[in-house]
């Protein structure tokens, strides 16, 4: 007899199958049959979860962006420590928002098999650095005390500097979440056995021996209850343990249990042989930095030329320019763009990608074409809210020299164009005929 296997949710139905399995079927299959339909039921249970867990994440930072908003709009009674509160909201607000967006397309990768990590060699003491500036404000908003201790002889790793930040950043921000005021994080950086040994610590939350097997498991958390005392998606861990893997490298997690604090630790093979650079020096690679004022200089009288379709973006992203020291002109498509290239005689171009009508690649390869005399060779760089690493080569490819993701904040905006300016090919700046 031949026996087919079917998925529903109509009581009868299934009664009607599971009858027919008792009667004709080996034991084992109705087992698997049950078993089937129990993984389904859990995954429905775990969708509906994590969908209600992910609408409170979104609808939390957006009220308090809303309601400043409003307060700022009012303008009634908004005192200079008012405004400095505001701002500080909606930016703690929106940083959070990024982060979750973040997470989930980084999720989304993973499980098409398509997050990619660009292999190059890496010093971690320079990323662990940089991924402890990332976080600074969070420690300070907790008082914490952080010790860090790098081992200079550690060596570099192959691997992808900014997603090894990442992960860095990940561990901290658990730690800083799960940390009480006051609270004390360790963070240290050894070589033993060819390996190179990065661990987390802190004296905070701690973790339940029973959740403790679970802690990478995507979409896990060890309270998700409406009084739970600490937010996200569970997707972090799940996260770093991907790219962790992904680089060779083995992650763990101890605890003594609730209260007592737990440790991540990382271990990445160390290089052989560290490619040397031409001065002697080892290459390394950082994930991104901040740019202090006196590295602004060479913006300063800059003719940028800023291309977007939607007018707050475009506004924004004029007026840092401008407090840069830029002379900025703006255009809100691939037309207007084009006659302002003609007539601004831009040195540096910000270009969006999904505009109407015409497209930021469209848009680009027909400025390259104008050639040197025609403004076609200046810098450019993307910045748009297409985030992919195929978005991202499908830029350069076109013919922009860089690729932001939007939002971006005023660090990377201000690293970004300083980098584009201060390129050999963009040493020379063409003045109007």
């Amino acid at each position: 007899m031949q026996i087919r296997a079917y998925k529903t949710t109509d009581d009868k139905l299934d009664g009607a199958i599971l009858s027919l399995v008792d009667i004709d079927a080996p034991k084992h299959l109705v087992t698997e049959s049950e078993q089937a339909r129990g993984e389904a039921e859990n995954a429905n249970q775990s969708k509906d979860l994590f969908l209600a867990v992910l609408g409170h994440e979104l609808r939390t930072p957006l009220a308090s962006l809303l309601l400043q908003a409003q307060l700022l709009r009012r303008g009634t009674a908004v005192d200079a420590s008012k405004l400095a509160r505001a701002g500080e909201v909606i930016e703690r607000a929106t940083r959070m928002q990024m982060q979750l967006v973040d997470d989930l397309l980084d999720v989304s990768r993973i499980v098409a098999g398509k997050l990619k990590v660009q292999m190059d060699v890496v010093d971690l003491s320079v990323v662990i650095k940089a991924a402890l500036d990332a976080v600074s404000g969070s420690i300070q908003r907790k008082s914490l005390e952080v010790d860090v201790v790098l081992d200079k002889a550690a060596g570099a790793v192959a691997g992808d500097a900014a997603r090894l930040q990442q992960v860095i950043s990940n561990l901290l921000t658990n730690a800083i979440k799960f940390s009480s005021e006051r609270g004390h994080i360790t963070v240290t950086l050894e070589k033993t056995n060819g390996c190179a040994h990065v661990k987390v610590s802190d004296t905070g939350a701690g973790i339940d021996p029973g959740f403790l097997p679970h802690v990478f498991d995507r979409f896990s958390q060890a309270d998700t209850s409406n009084t739970r005392l600490y937010g996200g998606l569970g997707l972090g861990l799940a996260i770093v343990r991907h790219l962790v893997e992904q680089h060779g490298g083995m992650i763990k997690a101890d605890s003594a249990g609730v209260g007592k604090g737990a440790t991540f630790s990382v271990t990445l093979p160390l290089m052989n042989a560290p490619r040397v650079a031409a001065d002697g020096g080892a290459i390394v690679f950082a994930a991104g930095g901040k740019v202090g004022r006196h590295d602004l200089r060479p913006i300063k009288g800059l003719r940028i030329l800023v291309v977007d379709d939607d007018v707050a973006t475009r506004d924004a992203i004029s007026e840092v320019l401008r407090e840069m020291g830029a002379d900025v002109k703006v255009a809100e498509s691939a037309e207007e763009a084009l006659t302002a290239v003609a007539a601004f005689h831009p040195q540096l171009l910000l270009c969006d990608i999904a505009m109407p009508g015409e497209d930021g690649y469209a848009f680009i390869r027909r400025l390259r074409a104008l050639g040197v005399d025609g403004g076609g060779s200046m810098p450019a760089l993307a910045l748009t809210a297409l985030a992919t690493d195929d978005d991202r080569q499908r830029s350069l490819a076109a013919g922009y020299q860089l690729h932001l993701t939007k939002p971006v904040d005023i660090d990377r905006l201000s690293a970004a164009v300083v980098e584009l300016a201060t390129r050999p090919d963009a040493s020379s700046r063409s003045s109007p005929s």
